[in-house]
């Protein structure tokens, strides 16, 4: 994510405490990609077939738990079981932006416990139904979640589905005055989705925590000339009755977090493939002469993130561009979503280029590799920002970018406010909240998370430093991992006991000593926390 607005509201974390809660080749043909599919991404009625009901063998069943344990969202999440897909279909009755979708959700998913009962996390509104392997189940809402009671204990080991229908994701409107993430917006053109961290079960019901990646296929039912995109590959699509249905697999595993959905008078450019990768861009119909031009840089920037750090681990890439003031660029798998902030005529190419490989730079960092828990979103922001001002710095656009004029400078600057920063949002890798969005998404993640990363290359050097991001992104691709994964990592491949060294960067309350700059000073801690000084102007971060 990159954020250009500050003091904005996320949903606070429940009160209540957890319970026990490269490189790819050409787009693949439709009909390859259904036959490659794993069996945990059927279709519903495929899906019944493979679920083996309980027996009478299982005494006794428990309930899962209501979140999977992350610290800063203690009910984000939840236990018994793993999901391995969604089978989502959003229906938009008319062409108006504003208007409310009509979403039916299957979810296939694998008992880890022999399970009595269930949560998905669902904030939304309405909900008509709920089966479980095709019968009907009881349900009951409770805050934010939607607790299913199956006729039968599941089997642990077992895969079971379970289809909600009827309920309804309603967009809100997108304005600059707004200074919180809307998970879903509608503007002149149409709606986008853009639910970081947690606002994916506002939308739909899920396992709404990076932790618990699976695959997806969206299908997308508009009238007959409105567009529809989402994550991964198209491999449907027909028009009948004045109504048209777009289908796409998103075939590698995505946190729920990263779903999008685009539906409006959008139009899709095609670009050729780009080093092995499938482009395409979505924006406003109207605006496809001004935007096309100015999004052409990611087939070059594609290049130069695959010789850093490898192939790119998706089907394709893509920008998403909405007419609104969002107040933020984010990293949604496969089709990063941006507004007119960053591709505007007014901004700068040195400010929206480098903001471009941030997010693209993401698919590898924070996507392919997700989070364990929130507290390890460094991983995400401090990777993206180091390529980010990586790149800048190569081509000349620093200054635009960060107000500085060459890296070492950057960081000097970065390291005299260490301390401020870890005082006010807490360590790297522990922020102290997540209540305002920008607690989480704080300057000490970003810069800070960069700078982590400069202290480690300065102390490994530069030739360990790139296999490590390499190995990184290759031992993890498509799964979850944490900081202490990271740092175990990065002992192994340098050869050397990183332990203490980066656990004092990451977790640490005092900044510690930058290896080669002994000259290096942090500023002292002061009680109205000076942070005006604080660097990314294009981020709004004061």
């Amino acid at each position: 994510m990159t954020a250009t607005c500050d003091g904005a509201r996320a949903r606070p974390a429940p009160s209540r405490s957890p319970r026990p809660r490269g490189r790819r080749g050409p787009a693949v043909a439709a009909a390859t990609l259904v036959a490659a599919l794993p069996a945990a991404f059927l279709t519903p009625a495929q899906a019944a077939t493979t679920v083996a009901p309980a027996t009478a063998t299982v005494r006794a069943g428990s309930p899962g738990a209501a979140g999977i344990g992350d610290r800063l969202f203690p009910e984000l999440g939840n236990g018994g079981y793993d999901v391995r897909s969604y089978d989502l279909t959003l229906r938009y009755r008319t062409k108006n932006p504003a208007q409310d979708g009509a979403v039916d959700v299957t979810i296939v998913a694998t008992a880890t416990q022999n399970l009595s009962r269930f949560d998905l996390d669902f904030d939304g509104v309405s909900l008509k139904s709920v089966q479980v392997n095709g019968r009907t189940a009881a349900f009951s809402r409770r805050a934010e979640e939607l607790v299913v009671t199956p006729r039968a204990v599941l089997p642990k080991g077992h895969r079971f589905t379970v289809t909600v229908r009827g309920f309804i994701a309603r967009p809100q409107k997108a304005s600059p005055a707004v200074t919180t993430i809307l998970p879903f917006v509608y503007t002149r053109d149409g709606s986008v989705i853009s639910a970081q961290p947690d606002g994916a079960h506002t939308i739909f019901p899920s396992n709404d925590h990076p932790r618990d990646k699976a695959t997806y296929r969206i299908r997308l039912d508009v009238p007959a000339g409105w567009t529809a995109v989402a994550n991964g590959v198209q491999v449907g699509h027909r028009t009948a009755k004045g109504r048209s249905v777009t289908t796409y697999l998103q075939r590698q595993p995505m946190a729920s977090e990263l779903v999008q959905a685009a539906v409006g008078d959008l139009a899709v450019i095609r670009r050729p493939a780009a080093y092995g990768v499938p482009v395409r861009d979505v924006v406003p119909r109207r605006l496809v002469a001004e935007l096309s031009p100015r999004l052409a840089i990611e087939r070059s920037q594609l290049g130069w993130m695959q010789a850093k750090v490898g192939r790119y681990p998706f089907d394709l890439y893509g920008s998403l561009v909405v007419d609104a003031q969002l107040g933020f660029a984010l990293e949604t798998q496969t089709l990063s979503l941006y507004d007119m902030f960053f591709l505007g005529a007014k901004t700068p190419v040195g400010v929206r280029n480098p903001v471009m490989l941030h997010e693209l730079s993401h698919q590898w960092f924070g996507d392919s590799v997700a989070p364990w828990s929130w507290s390890d979103v460094w991983q995400n922001e401090g990777h993206a920002t180091w390529y980010e001002v990586t790149y800048a710095a190569q081509y000349g656009w620093l200054n635009d970018e960060a107000g500085f004029a060459d890296l070492e400078s950057l960081f000097k600057a970065t390291y005299a406010l260490g301390d401020q920063w870890r005082d006010r949002w807490g360590p790297v890798a522990r922020p102290t909240s997540a209540t305002i969005v920008w607690d989480l998404f704080n300057p000490n993640v970003y810069y800070g998370g960069a700078l982590a990363l400069y202290a480690l290359r300065q102390k490994i050097g530069a030739d360990a430093f790139a296999r490590l991001e390499r190995a990184w992104v290759t031992q993890y691709r498509g799964r979850s991992a944490s900081t202490d994964d990271f740092i175990a990592l990065a002992s192994r491949v340098s050869g050397r006991h990183l332990g203490s060294f980066l656990r004092a960067w990451v977790y640490g309350t005092k900044t510690p000593p930058m290896p080669g700059h002994p000259d290096w000073k942090v500023d002292p801690v002061v009680a109205t926390h000076p942070l005006a000084r604080a660097i990314v102007p294009s981020r709004g971060l004061k």
